[in-house]
């Protein structure tokens, strides 16, 4: 079928062309959203008007499209989403997803087919993306794939292999509640009550076992006084009767 072009189509034509197109085609979309009509006598005697339309609104589209591309370059779009084993996902971010969060973004419906994005993302992340907002421009964003309930700032540095800083921990010591202070407090006085009994009974064990030691030397070394006060050795029995005899010997000899 041969029709008139009344609008781009995007790799078909352009508003003001007159092409032949497949029936189906022509029936089933063209004609149906308004975007050519069959070429008649009068629309081709419109072609020429309808091709200035096209050429502004094209000129209009493509200033709004720049300036679009100029609002998202560089945009960092943060997904978050589960993860498993070795940051895979489960599940998988798509041209929808992306397209869905710069609707949000730029508060205009954005079209899946702008994100280039040749496989969806499966793992954990961060992914150059390109979006082609028109046939002539093309702009660059960043999505950062995140695991749930993480911090996306922290994640960010780690995907771009920067040093992350450890958050300090706070080693002061808790002070303990009010009630809590007391229990331990009387805790303490009942310990050092029992601790008490135990000492003075151990000293009093030492004590014991001194004075008894004392004695056993007492009873095994005698004092100088008791070793002065013991006898002197008594002559022997024999060694009197001895003496008894010479002593009349010499009697007799005087005597004679």
């Amino acid at each position: 079928m041969r029709v008139v072009f009344l609008e781009d189509v995007a790799g078909v034509a352009q508003g003001g062309d007159v092409k032949e197109v497949k029936n189906g085609f022509a029936r089933n979309y063209l004609i149906p959203k308004n975007l050519a009509v069959p070429a008649t006598h009068n629309a081709l005697q419109q072609i020429q008007s309808i091709a200035q339309r096209s050429e502004e609104e094209r000129v209009k589209t493509l200033t709004d499209v720049r300036a679009l591309a100029e609002a998202l370059e560089g945009t960092l779009i943060n997904i978050e989403m589960r993860s498993g084993v070795n940051n895979r996902l489960y599940g998988s971010v798509t041209n929808a997803v992306l397209a869905d969060e710069l609707s949000k973004i730029t508060d205009r419906e954005v079209d899946r087919r702008t994100v280039i994005l040749p496989e969806p993302i499966r793992k954990l992340g961060l992914f150059e993306v390109t979006l082609r907002l028109h046939p002539e421009v093309e702009v660059p964003i960043s999505v950062l794939v995140y695991p749930i309930g993480a911090d996306p700032e922290t994640a960010l540095a780690i995907a771009k292999g920067e040093e992350v800083a450890e958050e300090p921990v706070d080693e002061a010591v808790e002070e303990p509640a009010p009630e809590e202070a007391a229990e331990e407090s009387a805790a303490g006085v009942e310990d050092e009550a029992e601790e008490e009994p135990e000492a003075e009974d151990a000293t009093e064990e030492e004590e014991e076992e001194e004075a008894a030691s004392d004695e056993v030397e007492a009873e095994e070394e005698p004092s100088e006084e008791a070793a002065s006060l013991e006898p002197a050795d008594e002559p022997e029995a024999g060694d009197e009767k001895a003496d008894v005899e010479e002593a009349a010997e010499e009697s007799k000899e005087k005597e004679s």
